[in-house]
């Protein structure tokens, strides 16, 4: 019962971050499932900050936002970056990242804030961000060529500096070590290069950091934490059920005229047309059954639509309409989600920030109205 009352929006600490905002004029930008304050904010008049001045900030309460966060740790220095994680229901996901001025800001940071008790259960715990800047992409080509993945891949995201690759045994494929220009661009990219190489090369690739020290990864594992609030307990087939119906084949889509060329990139021969999609079946009586894809317990729009399609329902049908805009840069959008083999259709209201593109904020919504309807078709 305690996860799904975290799943609950607060209105009165939504309403107490506006107004927070509004006062302080302080401006905010969603990225990626991350809200971000400065880098540097408007008012900079210190050298930009080194290695060593970034810490990590776990145990954060899910109903507590940048209004109570970024005083508390301005407290002891000049911020010049605050990073609240957040999950697409509009709750924060317990952790962050604060970047100070200087080394001896995020010292103080870690000294007084450490243990600072925000609720009657929950104290914060602050350390040494490890700013890690190299992630390990695995299960590439054999073929693939170095020069063509350094061009994709600053393609896809921001502060590539180099890349090597690395092939031997017990490696499937090649492997590439990216080197990036900053902790942020690194988990920035680590948030989109699977479902990119996915969606523009139809590959599966493997992701994680890479390190030379023993892996004491900041974040926790975003599979096993988005699935603890998204599904409580596990999920259960019905009764007449003896064993889980096995999800069909996820059936490719014909590639592009881009899609050939980033395969050329890469040095992988461009995949062949599928072929046509079998009639579908039945609509089945219920959504609730066994999921067992782990690669889209990060994405609610992939969760919903392999968890359709194993039900042989079809895929979600979107329908997005801007609403309003809050007094502090929220946006509403009004969403219709259909589903061929389910009425009626799923309505509601999502809430999110602009992200730097109308592109981004689009996907933030419908990522939002996903999540909500999955909630719907668990009971939540």
């Amino acid at each position: 019962m305690e996860v799904i009352h975290m799943q609950v929006l607060n209105s009165e600490r939504l309403q107490a971050l506006e107004a927070w905002l509004m006062e302080t004029d302080t401006k905010l930008a969603q990225v990626n499932g991350q809200r971000k304050y400065g880098g540097p904010p408007a008012v900079w008049h210190l050298p930009p900050p080194g290695s060593g001045c970034e810490v990590f900030i776990s145990q954060i309460p899910r109903h507590t936002y940048e209004d109570v966060l970024i005083p508390l740790f301005s407290s002891v220095g000049p911020l010049w970056e605050f990073r609240l994680m957040m999950n697409f229901s509009g709750q924060n996901r317990g952790f962050a990242y604060a970047k100070y001025s200087s080394p001896a800001g995020a010292n103080d940071a870690m000294r007084l804030l450490n243990g600072h008790r925000l609720e009657a259960s929950l104290r914060l715990s602050v350390r040494l961000s490890t700013e890690k800047s190299r992630l390990c992409i695995g299960e590439l080509p054999a073929s693939t060529q170095l020069d063509h993945l350094l061009k994709v891949l600053r393609g896809m995201a921001d502060g590539v500096e180099r890349v090597s690759l690395k092939a031997g045994p017990g490696i499937v494929g090649v492997s590439a070590i990216v080197v990036f220009s900053s902790h942020y661009d690194a988990s920035m990219a680590k948030r989109v290069l699977v479902e990119a190489f996915r969606k523009q090369f139809q590959l599966n690739i493997s992701l994680k950091w890479q390190s030379t020290m023993k892996s004491t990864t900041d974040e926790p594992p975003p599979p096993q934490k988005f699935s603890k609030s998204l599904f409580p307990t596990p999920l259960k087939p019905p009764r007449h059920v003896l064993t889980p119906p096995r999800p069909p084949p996820r059936l490719a889509r014909p590639p592009s005229r881009d899609a050939r060329e980033l395969c050329k990139a890469v040095g992988e021969p461009t995949p062949s047309q599928p072929p046509p999609p079998p009639s579908s079946s039945s609509c089945a009586s219920s959504l609730e059954g066994p999921f067992t894809s782990s690669g889209s317990l990060h994405c609610p729009m992939a969760l919903l639509c392999e968890l359709c399609e194993a039900k042989g329902v079809g895929k979600p049908q979107y329908n997005l309409k801007l609403s309003h805009a809050g007094p502090r840069g929220f946006m509403f959008f009004l969403y219709e989600l259909s589903v061929p083999g389910i009425t009626p259709d799923f309505e509601g209201q999502v809430m999110v920030l602009p992200g730097p593109s109308a592109y981004a904020t689009v996907e933030e919504a419908h990522q939002a109205a996903a999540l909500q309807v999955l909630q719907k078709i668990c009971n939540y």
